[in-house]
Parts: C-alpha cells; structure tokens; sequence
C-alpha cells in the first residue's frame, strides 16, 4: 500500500496530467489547468469541512470515510483521541483508587503548598480538624491551627518529633500532629487522633504521681528513725553496718520517687518554650556549688567553658535538672582524678550546653536506648552509684520541650559527651544587663 502523501501527489498528479491532455485536445490549456486546479481545491475543502464536523463533535465519533492525506490524517486523529481517552480512564480509576484509600485512612492527611496554603485533605481531616472543602480549599493552614505552639512547631520545629495539641475542631480529641516536607517545598501534615493513648498515659501518670506522693512521707519517717540511730553511736557493728546499708538504700529510693515526681510533673504542665530568660552561666555556677556532695570524696578535674552573655529562653528549674543531671551523672560514674568538663556555647545554628568525661564510656549498642526510663547499661554499677535510670529520660523530656534535642558521643575506656541542642531562636542575649533575643 502506497504511503498518504504519495498517494496525495499520484491524485494531483493524475489530475494535472488529464487537464493537460484535455486542454491540448481541446486547445486550452490554460482553462483546463483552471478548472483542474478549482476541482481540486473543492476536494480540499470538502474534506476539511469533514474535518471541521468531526472536530466539534469532540472526536467522539467514528472518523470520516476518507483516503490518501486526509484518511491518514483522520486515521492518526482517532488513534490520539483513544489513546487519551484510554489515559484519561487510567488516571480517573487511579484517582477514585487514592479517594478511597485516603478516605479509608483513620489519620488525617493535608497536604500544604510552599505558601503554607492547604491544596488538598482527605475525608479524617474534616473529622478531626473541621476543614470544609468549599470555604477551606486553597486557604492558609493557620487560619485553622493557630495555637502559638503548632505555628512554632512549623516554623521552627524538629519535624522528628511528632507535637500533641487538641483538635481545633473538638478539644476533647487529642491529637499527634507531624510534618514531612516534600516536593517543592511543600509538607504532607499528619494528625493521628491518640485519644485513647492519652487516657491511658493519664491513668498511668495518676498512677505514678500518687504512688510517688504516698512514699514520700512513710519514706521520710523510715529515713529519720535511721538517722536518730545512727546518730547516737553506741549500736553494735553488724547493727551499725545494716543500719548504714538501709540509709543508703532510703536515699536511693529518696532519689527513685524525686524523679519519678519531676517526670510526672514534665508529663502534666503544658509546654511553655518561652517563659523567661535563663542565665546559663549562673546555673552552671549552681550546679557546680554541689559537685563535692555528689561525687562523695572523688577528686575531679573540673573546667569550665561557659558563655557568659547568652542566655536560654525557657524554665529555669527544667533546664536546671536536665543540666544537673548530666554533670552529676559524669561526677558519679568518672574515677578519682578523672577530667570532666562543661562547656556552653553558640553559633549560627544555636546553643550547646555539653558534659564530656574521660570516664569508663558507653557501648554503641546502649546509646539508642539509654534516655528510656529505668534504663540501664550496667545494673552493678547503677546501683553502686545510686542511679535511678531516670536522668537521662528527664533530660530527653525537658529539651523536648524547649525545641532541643540529645546528642551522646561514647566509646568504652575513651569517655563521654553529652550536648543538650537548642534552636537559635530560644537564645537570649544578657550582656549590659538588658535581655533581648539574638
């Protein structure tokens, strides 16, 4: 079969040819070339107003009889056509697919532009956060969340980890909200609705709280009877040693149920980053006021590294115990005439407050785990040092809450280092007696 457009030439060709032959015949040339030529271009249009026909028909239609240039030209028309249309159903079945794979989701999903503007969400996002489609769409996210915490947590947060705030919608909902970027500087926001979770963490909070609150006081009379006795000196040895083991082991405890009470505190009180301005070089002063009673007759090589003019916003008695549990952590577990230092530093990227000893070190194997609570990487040496396993999860609890995070560096026998990170924006300048962030 000859291809269209030789076809298309053979046509005029034959045409021009009879014309010719006529016009010869004839003797007029130049009116047969004319007429042929008029001919011609009539077919023309009358295949292109068949073309024209088919077109406002949208194509749906078979193509028009037609051949040569024209039924080549219909053919390859209605391959495109179907072949769209043949798309087009594959992309609409794979979108009815997604609907109903994001309407089954129980977490709901909104997806943000890079202009912080909400484009889509599925059906457990009108459920949970009380996004309409008609009045929503293509509207701005903080006109629907605008808790101070949840626009930070955008702006500023360590989208590893995962904020709790109630729904907007309903306030009884509880909700884990989490942000991944993706795209063009677009996020996908997940709210997971953990309810549930939060009654049972509640329950267990209770829990702990009052069991911690009724030890307090049986504990307290136990710890005085030990110290009356073992004040008045005239015991005999075997009653004088167990009397000293049960007054080490009531402090432990006394240890034990403080933690568990500043956990619990932690696990009740909102959030609050930005309370007030905290002078790091005056609590490092303080903590390091209490180093020769925790390290109970050790001598260490302490040094200092503090930057005097910054400061943290945030709770000063939060930031007090995370800071203090680390250097008491390094006084406990560091031998005699060990080196242990505290630095305070900030850069662009923001603040470090570090604890580095050239202690016994910590097992790569224990270090993805050591901030959980009770946690321990060596139950002899914890109890030798009267560690109650909750240190590190306190210290993991209170950067969580001021926007920071954990970082540990250990080998055994080369010592360790712990940096509590905090964003540049929680830094607060000091110097001249005058506060003002950085």
């Amino acid at each position: 079969m000859a291809k269209p457009s030789q076809s298309a030439r053979y046509v005029f060709f034959l045409v021009l040819v009879s014309a010719l032959f006529i016009g010869w015949v004839v003797e007029q040339i130049a009116w047969s070339l004319a007429i042929a030529l008029f001919i011609w271009s009539l077919m023309q249009l009358y295949q292109l107003k068949k073309l024209s026909y088919w077109l406002e028909e949208g194509l749906d239609n078979d193509p028009p009889e037609a051949k040569g240039e024209w039924g080549f030209l219909f053919d390859n028309l209605y391959k495109i056509r179907r072949n769209r249309l043949k798309r087009e159903t594959n992309l609409l079945n794979e979108i009815a697919r997604f609907k109903q794979f994001s309407a089954a989701l129980k977490d709901a999903a909104v997806i943000i532009d890079q202009h912080g503007n909400m484009q889509w969400w599925n059906l457990s996002a009108e459920r949970l956060l009380g996004l309409r489609e008609k009045s929503d769409q293509d509207m701005p996210l903080f006109n629907i969340m605008r808790d101070p915490s949840f626009i930070r947590y955008c702006k500023y947060g360590n989208f590893d980890e995962p904020l709790l705030q109630p729904s907007p919608h309903n306030p009884n909902i509880q909700l884990q909200y989490s942000l991944t970027p993706f795209g063009e500087s677009e996020k996908l926001l997940v709210a997971k609705d953990i309810t549930d979770l939060m009654r049972l963490e509640q329950t267990r909070q209770d829990f702990v709280a009052n069991a911690s609150h009724e030890l307090r006081t049986p504990l307290t009379v136990i710890r005085g009877y030990l110290e009356t006795f073992l004040d008045l000196g005239n015991l005999a040895p075997p009653v004088q040693k167990a009397m000293q083991q049960m007054q080490q082991q009531s402090d432990r405890m006394q240890s034990l149920v403080e933690d568990l009470l500043t956990l619990s505190r932690l696990d009740s009180t909102e959030i609050q980053v930005d309370e007030a301005a905290v002078d790091v070089s005056s609590l490092a002063m303080t903590i390091l006021s209490a180093a020769q009673l925790v390290s109970k007759g050790k001598n260490h090589n302490i040094s200092v590294d503090i930057a005097k003019n910054i400061g943290l916003i945030g709770r000063e008695k939060e930031l007090h115990s995370a800071f203090a549990n680390l250097f008491y952590n390094a006084l406990r577990y560091t031998q005699a005439d060990g080196d242990i230092q505290l630095k305070w530093t900030c850069d662009s990227n923001g603040g470090c407050f570090s604890v580095s000893d050239n202690g016994p070190g910590i097992s790569s194997i224990h270090l993805d785990r050591i901030t959980e609570r009770f946690y321990r990487v060596d139950d002899d040496r914890s109890a030798d040092t009267g560690g109650s396993g909750l240190g590190l999860a306190i210290v993991k609890h209170v950067l969580v809450r001021h926007q920071g995070y954990l970082a540990i560096k250990s080998k055994p026998g080369k010592g360790s280092t712990f940096s509590c990170h905090f964003p540049l924006e929680s830094l607060v300048e000091l110097s001249a007696g005058k506060q003002g962030i950085l």
